[in-house]
């Protein structure tokens, strides 16, 4: 193993920030849909291992109670103009962004993530929510389109909200992913009943919080909390559509199981995504979108980076310039921005990223940086990790790992670069680094991945909104972001007015001459260079 470089001085953990009062913890387990005397759970902090929140557990019976509310409440939710809800989103954006302070505490003493990157969800979330408040008149309202006979058929598209939408949201995103998808499912008219993960339930219930004072009426977003095996089957059942981010093998049952009820699911899943610095690439760019890629929150990021692909004749320089950077960043826990790199979440990936790591060494893998944990900082930090000489028999090779820990392979040109990029059944995130902006673009093109970044690591793809967002094959189904992200929360119609005469023929004329009619028609629309 690799001579470990101390780097800055570690930031010192701090105790809670005064904002975490247990008066505000009180308020906001309140938004939780549970009975009165519900068991309860307690959050800990990853910075510290202390206790942090202590929160009621849902049952079945209070979800299916959560849905029959949203349901009453939907109603008039949908009843309600667009112009309305979106003076509702729009008040919710300037809450958030006067409130962040507030919320980015909140992301830190739940999550363990660095302050710099719990601002980037305040800015995600203030974007969401304005994009769509903006957008929705123009992506819901009524459409004309071609109708089957020219001036006599006048035929107009519908979009109808699902109804209630269920949302189980992650941990490692709290902000973004619990508002971030229920923003779009709202502003389409429908209800939500959401799951947030327990670690990070705070962050979710400020958000639902601060809907409320923005104007939500009651019942339209409601939370629930608890594992997936105890009430995952009711939030199922009561769902007129599932959103879902999460691991691969939950989204596979879930998938499963909306099949079994013939409703829609957007999933988006694991990703084992691929970084490409070509042999033209700006090296001390590269080496820094190599940084922003690889440990923002500590790796637990869908879209970071785990596999970089290095043209040979530029990776001593590379790794060079990336190892330094690596080495030069602040390690720690504080409720400001004096930290890079920020905590782990859990105790479980913390093992994982520990079991991966050690795997790759004990079967020959060199740590170039990082490679170990830091139980002198707080009890889930662990350093970010550069590994190279990665083989196809260690576990990381094509196991996501979800953490700080990234691998570099040398290619000798575009083409096997590309190959071994694609030589995964995720597809969810990639980057590119190259001078020559369409060789990168042309390059981005034959990657299976649903967001691919030139000469940025990710914040360029997730943060154009008007553009789909999502991945494919074992990365998940649908997208997030632009259109897709709210027309997947409806149900399309069509109404066709038939005005004049139909498709039959009058009653002066055979049938025989009314086909050779239409044929003619036909040919004569065709030749027009109608469509």
């Amino acid at each position: 193993m690799a001579t470990h470089h101390a780097g800055p001085a570690p930031v010192v953990p701090s105790p809670l920030p005064p904002s975490l009062t247990p008066a505000l913890v009180k308020r906001l387990a309140r938004r939780v849909t549970a009975a009165a005397n519900a068991a309860r759970i307690t959050t800990s902090a990853p910075y510290t291992g202390t206790p942090l929140a202590d929160l009621p557990v849902s049952t079945p019976a209070d979800v299916e109670s959560a849905f029959a509310r949203a349901r009453t409440a939907q109603r008039d939710w949908a009843g309600m103009s667009v112009r309305e809800r979106k003076k509702i989103l729009l008040r919710f954006h300037d809450l958030v962004l006067a409130r962040q302070d507030e919320a980015l505490d909140l992301m830190q003493a739940e999550s363990g993530k660095t302050r710099r990157d719990a601002f980037l969800e305040v800015t995600d979330i203030a974007i969401t929510a304005r994009y769509y408040a903006r957008s929705a008149a123009r992506l819901l309202g009524p459409k004309r389109r071609r109708g089957a006979i020219p001036v006599l058929t006048r035929t107009t598209e519908l979009r109808h909200p699902k109804g209630v939408v269920a949302v189980i949201s992650p941990w490692n995103y709290p902000l973004s992913m619990a508002a971030g998808d229920a923003v779009p499912a709202l502003m389409a008219g429908n209800a939500v009943v959401q799951k947030p993960d327990t670690q990070t339930a705070l962050t979710a219930l400020w958000a639902l919080d601060l809907m409320h004072e923005a104007g939500l009426p009651s019942g339209v977003w409601q939370m629930v909390i608890g594992r997936g095996g105890s009430i995952g089957g009711a939030l199922m059942a009561g769902a007129d559509y599932m959103m879902f981010t999460g691991s691969t093998a939950s989204g596979r049952r879930i998938a499963r199981d909306a099949g079994e009820r013939l409703i829609g699911s957007s999933l988006e899943l694991g990703g084992k995504n691929a970084m490409l610095v070509l042999e033209d690439a700006d090296i001390d760019r590269a080496a820094d979108g190599a940084v922003a890629a690889c440990f923002p929150s500590a790796g637990q990021l869908c879209v970071s980076i785990e596999r970089l692909y290095v043209a040979e004749a530029v990776r001593d320089r590379f790794v060079a310039a990336f190892v330094a950077r690596t080495n030069e960043l602040r390690i720690g826990a504080a409720y400001d921005y004096s930290s890079d790199v920020g905590s782990l979440t859990t105790p479980a990936q913390l093992n994982t990223v520990t079991a991966h790591v050690d795997d790759a060494v004990a079967k020959g893998a060199t740590v170039l940086a990082g490679g170990r944990a830091r139980p002198d900082l707080g009890p889930l930090f662990y350093e970010p990790t550069i590994l190279t000489d990665v083989t196809p028999d260690m576990t990381l090779y094509d196991n996501e790992t979800f953490g700080p820990v990234v691998s570099i392979y040398p290619v000798r040109d575009d083409e096997e670069a590309i190959t071994r990029a694609n030589g995964t059944p995720y597809g969810l995130n990639a980057s590119v680094w190259t001078r020559n902006g369409a060789r990168g673009r042309a390059v981005a093109a034959s990657l299976h991945a649903g967001t691919v970044n030139v000469n940025e690591a990710f914040a360029a793809a997730w943060g154009s909104i008007d553009a789909p967002m999502g991945g494919m094959g074992d990365s998940g189904i649908g997208r997030r972001h632009g259109a897709d992200g709210i027309l997947k929360y409806t149900e399309p119609q069509t109404v066709a007015h038939q005005r004049i005469h139909g498709f039959t023929p009058p009653a002066r004329i055979s049938p025989q001459t009314w086909a050779l009619l239409m044929t003619t028609a036909l040919t004569v629309i065709k030749k027009a260079g109608s469509r």
